[in-house]
């Protein structure tokens, strides 16, 4: 192999070779500015990553990490990358239950996690046989840094081969059971570089960084984007409307969930001269909903760039940069990306059909960590891998998404599987059975809804249920509102329609 395809190393070329120069820019608690040089990115990488070279992890070892967004989080991820190691984000909101799951699952060598939550966390660990727990705080505190600070600050990134494993991203499943989608140096690779060209990425744009980092969106699409052009980040630990306001005119780039851009909307320092110097707003995770795209352009007179993804492939479509960007779709296939709309017959779909959206392209994972037979079934005879999302062309080839086969639930850009908060509610005291679904909600784009039935002779209290499911899952997987039925509506084959459902409650 005469290039070396590690991630780190594609990133890395395009920082500047001013290594003094502001690469992120945060803040510390007591809200002063703190400021990281590219070069403080290459010697904090190579710490992290001679710390991780310490510990003897075999080849292809993944690397665990549940902690609160900061820079350092960021640098342990490159610093992963660089040391050939595999790359495992987890949201800051699992509970017990499901790091048990995915720390059984992954197996990793080492998980690192938040400072107050090692106590938790350490028994989960140990059961399953993780030979080392680090911590990482918001405020640079936790064994992690300091274990780091006593290696050397140069580290030759490790070689590694295109189709090398990167990173797994766990996606929950319709059955319950959670998928780790496994993504290839290669993969994040290419799409990197389409978007840095597609979305006209240059030197001297600024982001401004509000997105969580453990899911693709934050941590892929927007600090890939930034790192590869040698752009600075302005980062925020977490999403404030006012916030983002007070740093917008410092900024060219922002990428957001819907959710981000309907509360923006609701900021009344949020306007044209505020937006001025922006050239790009993003949005993506969730669908947009066409009146919130409609009064953003009124406001500041730019339209948002909706584009299209998931954690297995990364991005996939986008509305152009130049041309014209419409509401209610989510763009033109990226360039090496191919996608088609396929009926139940496996015949193509015309303009204006319905039908499944597969796809295929240097960006789509290999398969699902462990579930060789999962993998099979999400990819077709002649290899392309089927969303489970459902949609259509217009007349200018632009896609629109129109459903999700897979009932996904998205929440504020999160995923939420009905399935899985289904077998939580049913498990519970006095419940008999439960339908999750999703209703129209102007903040969350859809608001997680439970319709259960008692068991004979039992009494269910809403808010009881809800606050029994906040000690046992992630609060986004939460239902909003839980409403107690006689019973669910079935069609003649016993299953449950939940169509009426969403019918009678989503209003």
């Amino acid at each position: 192999m005469t290039d070396n395809h590690n991630l780190y190393a594609v990133l890395a070329a395009g920082f500047p070779a001013e290594r003094d120069a502001c690469a992120i820019e945060s803040r510390d608690a007591d809200g002063r500015p703190l400021y990281f040089t590219w070069g403080d990115i290459d010697r904090a990488t190579a710490r992290l990553a001679n710390l991780l070279r310490s510990l003897r992890l075999p080849a292809g070892s993944r690397v665990a990490v549940q902690v609160e967004k900061s820079p350092e989080a960021l640098l342990l991820y490159l610093a992963t990358l660089r040391a050939g190691l595999v790359y495992l984000p987890l949201n800051s909101a699992y509970q017990a239950a499901e790091l048990d799951y995915f720390i059984g699952n992954a197996r990793p060598g080492l998980v690192v996690c938040a400072p107050a939550a090692r106590e938790r966390i350490a028994p989960i660990a140990a059961a399953h046989g993780v030979r080392h727990l680090h911590t990482l705080g918001e405020q640079r505190e936790g064994s992690l840094l300091a274990a780091a600070a006593a290696h050397d600050d140069r580290f030759r990134t490790v070689r590694r081969a295109s189709g090398d494993l990167a990173a797994i991203l766990y996606t929950s499943g319709t059955t319950g059971r959670s998928k780790g989608a496994m993504l290839s140096h290669g993969n994040l690779a290419a799409n990197a570089r389409t978007l840095h060209h597609y979305w006209r990425w240059r030197r001297g744009d600024v982001l401004l960084h509000a997105l969580p980092i453990f899911h693709v969106h934050g941590l892929f699409v927007a600090s890939h984007g930034a790192l590869l052009s040698g752009s600075k980040m302005i980062w925020q630990a977490r999403f404030d409307p006012a916030a983002v306001v007070r740093e917008l005119p410092r900024a060219t780039v922002f990428m957001g969930v819907p959710t981000m851009y309907v509360r923006l909307l609701d900021h009344p320092g949020f306007t044209a001269e505020c937006a001025a110097a922006m050239r790009l707003f993003i949005s993506g995770s969730a669908p947009l909903l066409p009146d919130t795209f409609r009064q953003f352009e009124a406001r500041v007179g730019q339209r948002i760039l909706e584009r299209y993804g998931m954690s297995e492939t990364v991005m996939l479509t986008s509305n152009p940069y130049d041309g014209n960007r419409v509401a209610g779709t989510v763009g033109l296939p990226l360039p090496g990306v191919s996608v088609r709309v396929v009926g139940e017959d496996g015949r193509a779909c015309g303009m204006g059909e319905i039908g499944g959206i597969e796809v295929r392209g240097p960006n789509v994972f290999s398969g699902y960590w462990q579930m060789p037979e999962k993998t099979r079934e999400e990819f077709t005879a002649d290899g392309w891998f089927r969303t489970g999302d459902v949609g259509r062309w217009d007349a200018n080839g632009y896609l629109s998404i129109v459903g999700r086969s897979k009932d996904l639930i998205i929440s504020g850009g999160y995923n939420v599987y009905p399935k899985e908060i289904e077998s939580w509610l049913d498990d519970m005291p006095g419940v008999f059975e439960s339908a999750v679904i999703g209703v129209p909600h102007r903040d969350f784009g859809e608001a997680v809804t439970a319709v259960v039935v008692p068991q004979p002779g039992a009494s269910l209290d809403e808010a009881a249920l809800i606050a029994a499911l906040k000690q046992k899952i992630a609060s986004f997987k939460v239902p909003k509102r839980i409403h107690v039925v006689p019973e669910l509506p079935r069609n003649q084959m016993g299953k449950v329609q939940k169509n009426l459902l969403r019918k009678r409650f989503g209003g």
